[in-house]
């Protein structure tokens, strides 16, 4: 079966005072088929956003995620997939079997186990910041000061990253990733500055083992040491900003319902209730390929919106309400299929110890401004907040 006419929008980059998700997801999901939309550039691609139909993408051979395809989706400079002859070792732009060999080397690295050892250390960062705000008065921003810094000291000590470094590392990692904040020139400056220190401490790891996350890839030999560097920005540049949008989001939604304060299930819901990493998914068909009754021909681009598949009616059920309650386990807010997030586990714990340690240290924790009056990020492929003004 195929489709003809179908449905044409602009392409869903967020806007001023626009909510998320876009309430024209609802209407995407009713249309028959898929919907038909065209890049900044001009090139069409297809949108797909019913949870079943996203999970049915993720998993195609038929699809690629590798960008080096004729008509893969290019949605500008900052926001794109990096090439291989780019950024050796990105391995999320690459299809089994070689993203397979990555995967393997790093999953022992993110097990359930390995990060449940890691919580006391996590917890002791947490503490570290709240210590910090507490420290400088009555207020702050819980971006800037709370929910950015945790996740880079977190990775900065999986990777083996110095103590002494860590200021560095932080400073150079939080102007990479902001968008709001920092010119073009100012995040090539600061990946640069990052590569050439990844690629430093590789260098000394090879001398001298630590037990830490590059030593242990270096003592397995399973990636090459030209690659190394070019995975290890990848794991910070994936596991940075996700985590940060996430714990200051979460911390606004249960501000907003404080009945679920203290219950763990909340990180779940916050992850499918906000999926913040919406237009990430980008694919691209090299065979053609049905999906959802729509031909989709061979040298097209595909984009499973993530957000879409969270709020769809057929899989939860009022899906625009926060309901912790419910089981949504089943969310692709960390993708699905062999490219679902590796680091899932780390990024639930590092949620989980931030809101209780925060709630419990900080009772009196409030809003310093409306929550429509929140500086939301609409100029990125993550969903988040610049800053988060509170007072307690």
């Amino acid at each position: 079966m195929t489709l003809s006419d179908p449905l044409v929008v602009d392409f869903p980059l967020r806007k001023p005072g626009v909510p998320f998700p876009p309430p024209g997801y609802a209407g995407y999901r009713e249309h028959e088929g898929l919907v038909l939309s065209h890049l900044p550039n001009g090139d069409r691609v297809w949108l797909v956003t019913r949870h079943e139909d996203v999970r049915a993408v993720l998993t195609d051979p038929k699809i690629s995620s590798n960008p080096e395809h004729k008509g893969f989706p290019n949605v500008g400079v900052s926001l794109g997939v990096p090439k291989q002859t780019q950024i050796p070792g990105w391995f999320v732009g690459m299809d089994s079997p070689e993203h397979d060999r990555f995967r393997k080397a790093l999953i022992p690295e993110f097990t359930v186990r390995r990060v449940r050892a890691m919580r006391p250390a996590i917890e002791e960062t947490v503490d570290r910041c709240i210590d910090a705000l507490l420290a400088s008065g009555d207020s702050g921003d819980l971006i800037a000061d709370f929910a950015l810094p945790i996740p880079s000291l977190v990775i900065s000590s999986l990777l083996g990253v110095p103590p002494g470094d860590r200021d560095f590392f932080e400073s150079r990692t939080r102007t990479l990733i902001s968008i709001r904040d920092s010119t073009e020139e100012q995040r090539t400056a600061a990946a640069k500055d990052l590569l050439r220190y990844v690629n430093r401490l590789v260098s000394i790891k090879e001398k001298w083992r630590g037990d830490d996350l590059i030593s242990r890839l270096l003592a397995t030999g399973s990636i090459a040491t030209h690659e190394l560097p070019g995975v290890l920005m990848l794991l910070l540049i994936a596991g940075h900003e996700t985590t940060a949008n996430n714990i200051g989001l979460g911390v606004v939604t249960l501000l907003m319902n404080p009945q679920w304060i203290g219950d763990d299930r909340a990180v779940e819901e916050t992850l499918r209730f906000h999926s913040v990493a919406d237009l990430v998914s980008l694919r691209v068909a090299v065979e053609d390929v049905e999906i959802a009754g729509q031909l989709v021909k061979a040298g097209e681009g595909i984009v499973p919106l993530v957000a879409a598949a969270n709020h769809d009616e057929n899989a939860f059920e009022c899906p625009h309400m926060f309901d912790p309650s419910r089981s949504a386990r089943h969310h692709v807010a960390f993708g699905y299929g062999v490219h679902q997030c590796l680091g899932q586990n780390l990024v639930r714990i590092e949620m989980e110890i931030a809101y209780r340690k925060l709630f419990e240290r900080i009772p009196t924790l409030e809003l310093a401004v409306p929550v429509d009056g929140l500086a939301v990020k609409t100029d990125g492929v993550l969903y988040g907040l610049h800053e988060l003004p509170v007072r307690w």
